[in-house]
């Protein structure tokens, strides 16, 4: 995870220490579930990880997502979601972020590329998001683009999937 993401993560959770994830809890496990296995068409879903708050402070729970599918986004995104210009589609909200990315690779098996999103939600019961709402957007627009960028650099994808080093979070023009 890199520096902004980890200042991210506090501004979304209030916390700057987190608490243990699982063993398998890692890019490399989830690279290694997306690109296994033989693909049919649709899309196939699994956990990255998941991050907590320490216990004893107010608890919170990120949810890391992928999802392969066949193809790219059709249709307008939900009105609460803000686009962004990475990878083939990013959108970014006061309680979440997702990037998609396109992947050609030699670890992965089925038609090419690989369509990948990387999401970022809030999980437990959902809640009014604290604090201010650009702020957030761009906090879980940044987790998104560094879990999605160590992603397609764990599957070598050609080109780091198109994804830039840094993350963009001025709004991509309509």
């Amino acid at each position: 995870m890199t520096a902004d993401a980890a200042e991210a993560l506090e501004v979304i959770t209030g916390a700057s220490r987190f608490e243990a994830s699982a063993e398998k809890s890692t890019i490399a496990h989830a690279a290694q579930e997306l690109s296994g296995g033989s693909w049919g068409a649709g899309t196939v879903d699994g956990d990255v990880c998941r991050i907590y708050t320490p216990v004893g402070t107010p608890e919170v729970e990120l949810r890391i997502t992928w999802l392969r599918s066949d193809g790219i986004p059709a249709g307008d995104p939900a009105p609460k979601f803000t686009v962004l210009p990475m990878g083939e589609r990013a959108l970014t909200a006061t309680d979440g972020a997702v990037i998609r990315f396109a992947c050609r690779s030699g670890k992965l098996t089925g038609s090419a590329p690989a369509h990948v999103d990387i999401g970022v939600e809030r999980g437990g019961m959902p809640t009014e998001p604290e604090g201010d709402p650009d702020e957030l957007k761009d906090a879980y627009a940044t987790v998104a683009h560094s879990f999605s960028l160590a992603m397609a650099k764990e599957l070598g994808c050609e080109s780091d999937g198109g994804l830039e080093p840094r993350p963009s979070l001025d709004p991509a023009p309509r």
